[in-house]
């Protein structure tokens, strides 16, 4: 519509359609019962005026708003703020979710969650009720509190989570392969012929933290390597855990060719901790990362990595929530959702591994 256009109003929408105010409502509200055909002309005649809903007229008392909300992890959240290096995470889940959600005309809000508090339950459900969301999207370890899903199973809130572990028949699933990704990179840093290599974890309440360690011993073992007493560090997801490892690794003289660390942000901390020391990458020590994060490519040593595809499964958590939102999913959807949907990854070569 031209700016100098009124406009357009629900009553539009219905003179459009040929339908009552209540039944484009019923429509737009993402309600079950709508035929097809209703459907399919109200949302015709949305598209053709460039028909746009308030937000506040999807809030009011009693009804579900238009939100969808992405749970994050409170506590990594702001120690990447308060780090001044942001987050990568945060930004790709962010957009991915939200140019799905504006297909439907709805509205992301992005919610901290403290996992650890004691007051969870009730801080969730007080939540809850304030924003009334139609459908909530889990991002680890959100996913796997069992708090968290009871609180949005009692309260009758769809929703999806982002690499679960336990309980997998609960709301939607969507994950990659986080243990193989792992295998796949520590493959190829043996492949360049390293045998000492060190590992850096992430949190241990990251289900994502677990896999990948395991993914990384289960290579080595299949490759008839140890590892070394001292070459697994246990981090946090951070720049400085990166650093905290190198020394940690360097300190205790175990001769480690390769490091491979849980995410990017960790391995650029490896790279810079062991530059102020006078180690090269890759020329004395190769370093790999998780993620790609824009940050893994650009750096003064573009870092190999894993490409975790967070904003396509964000998108995939979004899209696969309407039409639990709606109650009206199909038979392909409902069979498709009995275990995880999996994304695919790819592992990155660049400048940060070579030959041993």
């Amino acid at each position: 519509m031209g700016s100098g256009m009124a406009r357009a109003t629900i009553y539009d929408v219905a003179a459009a359609a040929g339908a009552s105010i209540k039944s484009v409502s019923r429509v737009l509200n993402g309600e079950a019962n709508v035929t097809p055909g209703l459907r399919d002309r109200v949302m015709a005649a949305v598209e053709s005026l460039g028909y746009r809903r308030s937000l506040s007229a999807r809030s009011l008392a009693g009804a579900s708003s238009s939100i969808i909300a992405a749970l994050v992890d409170a506590e990594l959240t702001i120690e990447h703020w308060r780090s001044g290096r942001g987050n990568d995470y945060l930004s790709r889940l962010e957009m991915g979710a939200l140019m799905e959600v504006r297909r439907t005309d709805h509205h992301l809000m992005i919610e901290l969650v403290d996992y650890a508090s004691e007051s969870l339950g009730r801080d969730l459900s007080a939540l809850l009720t304030s924003i009334r969301p139609q459908g909530v999207i889990l991002t680890p370890p959100n996913s796997d509190h069992p708090v968290v899903l009871d609180v949005l199973d009692e309260a009758g809130v769809a929703y999806a989570r982002i690499g679960p572990e336990r309980d997998l028949q609960r709301g939607v699933c969507i994950a990659m392969d986080e243990r193989q990704a792992a295998y796949d990179m520590t493959a190829h840093l043996i492949a360049l012929g390293h045998r000492r290599i060190g590992f850096v974890t992430g949190p241990v309440a990251y289900v994502a933290s677990r896999r990948r360690l395991d993914g990384f011993l289960s290579a080595m073992a299949d490759n008839g390597l140890s590892v070394a007493d001292g070459a697994v560090a246990y981090g946090d997801f951070t720049f400085q855990s990166g650093v905290s490892a190198i020394n940690a690794f360097l300190g205790a003289g175990l001769g480690l060719t390769a490091i491979f660390a849980s995410n990017d942000d960790t391995a650029l901390g490896v790279l810079q901790g062991a530059a102020a020391r006078g180690v090269r990458a890759p020329e004395d020590i190769s370093v790999a990362g998780f993620d790609d994060t824009p940050a893994a490519m650009f750096g003064t040593t573009a870092l190999t990595t894993i490409r975790q595809p967070v904003s396509e499964m964000a998108a995939i958590a979004a899209r696969h929530l309407m039409p639990v939102i709606s109650g009206v999913q199909d038979e392909a959807l409902k069979q498709s959702l009995e275990g995880c949907l999996i994304v695919p990854y790819e592992l990155i070569v660049r400048r940060s591994t070579g030959a041993a």
